[in-house]
């Protein structure tokens, strides 16, 4: 091959003589001189990437070490009547927390968002909503809950899963854990509390969601606790972008099921690979001309089903309100001689049916700490276990699964404090809006499984959070 020399206008030349020398090599040559020739760039490129994010992680942990978490115990009054609209609303608020995070902030400072976790616990059967929060935004967090709760009471407690083993196997518990996920797109909503009110008569009666949750967290008994996290972080309006492009998919007739997602593209793009590759042969064999490409006609809206159009719509109210990357997970945890997940797990994954929607979403089990493999089953077990309880316990929301999105109307579906219709037992509610006591005055409280903590102070003024000793403590549920 003859050495091929381009000139430029601007008086240098090019000789391509090294390129048609590499490029005359036999192919297996080729490949070996194209790769160390590029191969070392791709190498670098990735280097740099694994790097990056593993000085992203190292700052954000180191940074993240330095906080200081609070779990809040709220408890609101028995009759208080207020609809999941007002949680709404506190899901709302607490959108405030998002900031944005410049790159030299993230790679320098560890910056990152910060969570909240909204929880439900039954400790042997006594039911306590709580909330977690970094101690910067706790003022945010009970500014929410008061602007709509203004008699609820909200008490710093002890952390709860200190009252059981931090690692398994253990000698006196057993634990199964569930993490959760959507069945489909983060655009396609689950069904949400306006389409549990109906009509009887000329009342309009709201079915709580709620009463079906509860429920199973009312089933633990002495010796058991099942417990719920809902992690949530702000998000911004990437989901909303991707939401309308899948309305503009829906409409031109490009997502043959509403459930598409990468996944399941990539799959079925492969799995079509064969059959194109068979088409092309028999075609080669009978010397036919290529087929002509069919440009289809984008779709229009009136063209759709009325299941089409109401899917639409749903993705349309959905990306209309805030959104929030979620995680949820579910933890069953009892002495050996009593434990039994099916108690509880089995009712609230049932209950969690309820938000189902067969054309739009579901809430789904993603993953469970039992595993099922054919070797190694019981080392996978333990470390799927310790790998669960870990995640649990410091609220990690980049553990396991993806995040995905809820908007504020379908957490406030999922966690809301039940109507006083809703009588589950030994679910802890407040009285009537209790003043500021004055200092050093002993108070009692009901008696629950959590601790509050209380202030302490020493002789030098300062004042340390510390559980006031047993027997005065004092007791939450």
């Amino acid at each position: 091959m003859e050495p091929i020399t381009l000139s430029s206008t601007f008086g240098f030349s090019i000789n391509w003589e090294f390129w048609s020398w590499i490029l005359s090599q036999p192919t297996a040559d080729l490949i070996k001189y194209l790769f160390a020739i590029i191969g070392w760039v791709i190498l670098a490129l990735i280097s740099v990437t694994l790097g990056s994010q593993l000085l992203a992680n190292y700052r954000a942990k180191k940074a993240g070490d330095s906080w200081q978490h609070v779990l809040l115990a709220v408890d609101v009054p028995s009759l208080f009547i207020q609809s999941p609209k007002a949680v709404e609303q506190i899901f709302a608020h607490l959108s405030g927390a998002k900031v944005s995070v410049r790159l030299a902030e993230k790679y320098w400072i560890g910056k990152r968002q910060k969570s909240f976790s909204f929880e439900i616990v039954s400790i042997e059967g006594y039911i306590q909503f709580l909330i977690r929060t970094e101690a910067d935004y706790r003022d945010l967090a009970e500014a929410a809950v008061y602007a709509q709760y203004p008699e609820a009471e909200i008490t710093e407690v002890e952390d709860y899963v200190d009252m059981i083993p931090g690692a398994y196997p253990s000698e006196t518990h057993h634990m199964f854990g569930v993490e959760f996920q959507l069945a489909e797109a983060d655009a396609y909503p689950i069904r949400t509390y306006p389409s549990f009110e109906y009509k009887i008569s000329k009342d309009d009666v709201f079915s709580d969601p709620m009463a079906a949750i509860l429920e199973n967290f009312s089933r633990v008994g002495h010796g058991e606790h099942f417990w719920l996290q809902i992690i949530i972080e702000p998000a911004g309006n990437d989901w909303k972008i991707k939401g309308i492009e899948l309305i503009k998919n829906i409409i031109a007739g490009h997502v043959g099921h509403h459930g598409s997602t990468f996944v399941k593209d990539t799959v079925a793009m492969v799995g079509n690979i064969p059959m194109a590759l068979a088409k092309e042969f028999f075609r080669y064999l009978n010397n036919a001309e290529p087929e002509e490409a069919v440009h289809e006609e984008h779709g229009k809206l009136s063209d759709l089903t009325p299941g089409g159009k109401g899917t639409i719509e749903a993705i349309e109210e959905k990306i209309a309100k805030l959104g929030f990357k979620t995680k949820m997970r579910a933890l069953y945890v009892a002495k050996n001689e009593v434990f039994n997940p099916g108690r509880c797990v089995d009712g609230f994954i049932g209950a969690l049916n309820q938000f189902h929607i067969q054309s739009s979403n579901a809430i789904v089990p993603r993953a469970i700490t039992h595993t099922h493999f054919l070797f190694f089953n019981h080392a996978r077990e333990i470390l799927a276990q310790n790998k669960f309880f870990k995640a649990f316990a410091k609220r990690k929301i980049k553990v396991g699964g993806s995040p995905y999105i809820l908007n504020i109307e379908e957490l406030a579906t999922i966690w809301h404090f039940p109507l006083p219709f809703v009588k589950t037992p030994l679910i802890q509610k407040a009285g009537a809006k209790r003043g500021e006591p004055p200092m050093n005055l002993p108070i009692e409280a009901d008696a629950g499984p959590l601790r509050a903590k209380v202030k302490a102070v020493d002789t030098s003024g300062a004042s340390t959070d510390v559980p006031e000793p047993e027997p005065e403590e004092l007791m939450y549920g």
